[in-house]
């Protein structure tokens, strides 16, 4: 059987096989952050199609971390029942996947629409969206990190199965990381050590809520792709650091809004194997460095023949899919009947197109 089948644990948690479904923004809440029943459906048909580990689409940690209306939330303790039927429903359509939650704080990407005063590390414009936010003060910093122990210690009540913290393409601890966002002066900013305190205490929060067995991950940028951010060299001393301290999983993505042109988490035109797994240099890196913690890699990875070298050569441990999975959630399956390629075509149709929730719009036309 291939490679892409055999188990692997994150953590103390068992995932059947390689695939990931990677954090995809469904666009399935009310606007209380409240997911509605299509979230139910979508995660059915990942779940019957054979993924080993399910992410969600982010949830926002506090209410003014909002990246879109339609953004589910972890932020109150009246959101965990429904959550925890969605858990429930996952673990009794097929008991052996698993299904993690990814918290985030949207910061100075909030959406327009849902945050009137976005915060940030520091007053930064967003050239992209021409969004100006508040620098942070300490105080909120300090309850920012709360409120990421929080919303963890509710998803463990929900019963997910871990939780990933989202610290990548340019959300609120992601520009903490990067001098392009953070131009603090105090201990928030300047040294790496100082940008990556945020972090590093967010994550010591959430350890400190969910106790040392519970599987926690993170997406993390190996690069920014803007002029003086984050680069690997210093993203591959981030993952270091958080290995040292017991992160069960590290996925590695890059970019942020402002990314250079060509250069999104999402990018287009992958036709041909090579044009695949985009992040892969990076990983690579980072395998050096973190010892024995997993490496989830995700970025337009579509070939099997891609994903099997990619796991045999262990330049990374999983592989993690985003757009492949919303034109097919039965891909794994079909994998494992001997389809040899996605049927995804790249033209990010889903991310652009989305009624109700995301879908594919090739399947409509």
């Amino acid at each position: 059987m291939s490679i892409l089948f055999e188990p692997k644990k994150i953590g103390e948690m068992e995932i059947k096989n390689r695939f990931v479904r990677s954090a995809t923004a469904e666009g399935t809440a009310k606007r209380n952050g409240a997911i509605r029943d299509k979230l139910f459906d979508i995660y059915s048909d990942l779940t019957e199609g054979g993924v080993g580990l399910i992410i969600t689409g982010h949830a926002y940690v506090q209410s003014n971390g909002r990246c879109s209306t339609n953004q589910m939330g972890i932020h109150r303790d009246d959101l965990i029942p429904r959550l925890e039927e969605l858990c429930s429903e996952v673990h009794r359509t097929m008991s052996d996947c698993k299904i993690a939650i990814q918290i985030t704080h949207a910061g100075r990407q909030a959406a327009r629409r849902s945050v009137n005063d976005p915060i940030a590390p520091s007053v930064v414009t967003d050239t992209s969206t021409g969004i100006t936010p508040r620098e942070m003060t300490e105080a909120e910093i300090e309850e920012c990190i709360d409120s990421f122990a929080n919303a963890a210690k509710r998803s463990k009540s929900a019963g997910f199965d871990a939780v990933q913290i989202h610290g990548a393409h340019g959300y609120l601890i992601s520009s903490f990381n990067s001098l392009h966002t953070n131009h603090r002066t105090d201990k928030w900013g300047g040294s790496l050590e100082n940008r990556m305190r945020f972090l590093m205490e967010t994550y010591r929060g959430i350890r400190a809520a969910v106790g040392d067995s519970y599987p926690v991950m993170i997406k993390l940028n190996a690069a920014d792709f803007v002029d003086n951010g984050i680069e690997i060299a210093e993203s591959a001393r981030i993952a270091e650091a958080l290995s040292e301290e017991g992160i069960d999983a590290i996925e590695i993505s890059g970019s942020m809004y402002e990314s250079y042109r060509g250069k999104g988490a999402v990018r287009t035109r992958i036709r041909k194997p090579k044009q695949e797994a985009y992040f892969l240099s990076y990983a690579e890196e980072m395998k050096k460095v973190v010892g024995d913690v997993p490496i989830i890699l995700v970025g337009g990875i579509r070939s099997v023949s891609v994903m099997e070298d990619i796991i045999s050569e262990g330049k990374a441990d999983f592989i993690s899919m985003c757009r492949p999975f919303i034109r097919e959630p039965d891909l794994p399956n079909k994998i494992k009947d001997g389809k040899e390629k996605a049927d995804c075509i790249s033209c990010n149709g889903c991310m652009s197109n989305r009624v109700d929730a995301i879908r594919c719009v090739q399947l409509y036309h």
